[in-house]
């Protein structure tokens, strides 16, 4: 007979304090939606009463320092990534970013435009990419079971990783974003 494991059990790297931190955290996501194109038109759906993101403990935020979440619904332009940049550079710690739809990954329709972003990973830490031309409101939501999933077991890390290779971010995006005015954050 096979041992029935249940979810609720800490797992064997975590101590029962960062466990119940962390499980606490998964269940109150703090969204910023970065609507940049034509993916933001499937947040509004996602987050009404047919779906019903608030029952996963998902919940829009106004400003950048009330969320712990950044959705990225979009293509990114040079000045739009600036803008980015500086919203998650505003947001407290632990912090997340879900990028939404093929253009966070590889430019989407706008693939050979000189101007797009095409692998977002390069310039912000991305802890889970939702794929798809738009992805649907059922998308969207697997995909923050997946952070969710990924911030109990202690996993969604993006944001130390930023911290710790700054200067590798800091040259990436001064490659691409020519006239630099923005704060040189030293955590």
């Amino acid at each position: 007979m096979k041992a029935y494991k249940s979810s609720l059990q800490p797992d064997k790297s975590q101590n029962i304090f960062d466990y119940v931190q962390n499980y606490a955290r998964s269940h109150s996501l703090f969204v910023l939606a970065y609507g940049t194109g034509c993916g933001a038109i499937e947040i509004p759906p996602t987050m009404t009463s047919r779906y019903d993101a608030e029952r996963f403990g998902i919940v829009g935020r106004p400003t950048p320092r009330m969320a712990d979440v950044l959705l990225i619904t979009g293509y990114l332009a040079v000045k739009t990534l600036k803008r980015v940049i500086r919203s998650y550079e505003q947001m407290q710690g632990p912090k997340y970013i879900i990028g939404f739809g093929s253009c966070t990954i590889n430019g989407g329709m706008y693939w050979d435009s000189y101007n797009t972003i095409k692998v977002l990973d390069k310039y912000v830490p991305v802890d889970v990419y939702i794929n798809g031309c738009m992805p649907r409101p059922e998308s969207v939501i697997q995909g923050f079971i997946k952070l969710q999933k990924q911030i109990k077991e202690g996993k969604a890390n993006g944001w130390k990783h930023y911290q710790d290779n700054l200067e590798w971010y800091r040259n990436n995006q001064k490659k691409v974003i020519k006239n630099w005015n923005m704060p040189d954050y030293n955590w």
